[in-house]
């Protein structure tokens, strides 16, 4: 919430003169030394102009794009097209340099450009037509990634498909075929600019909420960390990343090496400390519900399970309860409840232009 600068300095000056009513809660694991009144910093918001109602209009424009497919000619900059691709160095396959089926834009500057005596990647695609296979090469520009940079690589280019692409007219006719509210063109720019003004205030709270509880830990001092919250905290995220690992196909060890590019010590350190951090918060949470008296009747709590089991696609509510854990569950709820009143009882604080 947005405070006037008066009632701001107002604030400041009653908090010092009650200074021995502080906010400070505790219990045998945390004390949390000050809740109410926590500076954050003013989080930045994107304006809704007309110019950017118009981006958004022209991208879903191109989103129902008519292709068409070319094959009485050769590709030129400006088409579409569809291609397998195979990098060498020096002879040999480089990792994360082959593709099957990419669809391109020839000129849209997405692949590797002209560099030194070596034209574009695009460009040397354009004057092929489809079915052909050819190599091409082109040099990484050198601000590259490290391994990469300056070097000179063959491509073999299998050209698919040729194709342009007809964008549509915004016309009361498309709008009705692709809004499932609005009928006119002007009703479906009134529709773009309230979808984004609601995407622009909840992206704002999302970064309320992200500081307020930043600002909350360093608040927090811990006598000692609840083992049980901890070791759940850290299943957790074990179950978490050994999920992850099996989309990648891998044993956790490998995952952690290979994708998270650290060691099993230093995964597990970090596991532990964010488990602790976590369950330190959980505490504060407690406290400041407690004393706000911020905790959902059950009703509220059941209300709210609904709402999340719809957000997750679930039918079954009590199926999606007994999945995730009512615990988990109601533990989130609150956690919700706590953070929407920091975020009420925050400071936002307007950063200088000049801040590093």
């Amino acid at each position: 919430m947005n405070k006037k600068i008066a009632v701001i300095v107002l604030a400041a000056v009653m908090a010092g003169a009650v200074a021995g009513c502080s906010s400070e809660l505790s219990n045998e694991y945390v004390t949390v030394t000050q809740y109410k009144g926590l500076e954050v910093p003013q989080p930045s918001s994107q304006e809704v102009t007309d110019e950017y109602v118009e981006q958004v209009i022209q991208t879903n424009l191109e989103g129902t794009a008519e292709k068409v497919t070319v094959s009485d000619r050769a590709a030129e900059m400006g088409d579409w097209v569809n291609i397998d691709f195979t990098g060498y160095l020096d002879g040999e396959v480089f990792d994360n340099g082959s593709a099957q089926g990419q669809d391109l834009q020839l000129g849209s500057g997405a692949f590797i450009g002209a560099s030194g005596d070596y034209a574009g990647f695009e460009e040397q695609i354009a004057g092929h037509q489809t079915g052909e296979e050819f190599d091409i090469t082109v040099q990484f520009p050198e601000d590259y990634s490290p391994d990469m940079a300056g070097k000179v690589a063959d491509f073999h280019i299998v050209l698919n498909e040729i194709y342009t692409e007809i964008v549509p007219e915004l016309t009361d006719e498309w709008v009705q075929e692709n809004s499932e509210t609005a009928k006119t063109v002007e009703e479906y720019r009134d529709e773009i600019r309230k979808t984004l003004e609601d995407e622009a205030e909840q992206a704002v709270q999302s970064e309320l909420e992200s500081a307020v509880q930043t600002a909350l830990s360093d608040k927090i001092e811990v006598k000692k960390y609840p083992e049980d919250t901890v070791k759940e905290r850290t299943e957790q995220m074990e179950a978490y990343y050994t999920e992850m690992a099996g989309y990648y196909g891998v044993e956790l060890n490998e995952f952690i090496e290979t994708y998270l590019q650290t060691t099993e010590d230093d995964f597990n350190a970090k596991v532990k400390e964010t488990a602790q951090e976590t369950a330190a918060l959980d505490e504060a949470f407690a406290l400041i519900a407690r004393k706000q008296n911020l905790e959902p009747s059950d009703k509220e709590y059941e209300e709210k399970i609904a709402e999340y089991a719809e957000r997750a696609g679930a039918d079954d509510v009590e199926a999606y309860k007994e999945q995730v854990g009512e615990d988990v569950l109601k533990k989130a709820i609150l956690q919700e409840a706590v953070i929407e009143y920091l975020v009420e009882e925050c400071v936002q604080v307007e950063q200088s232009s000049d801040a590093e």
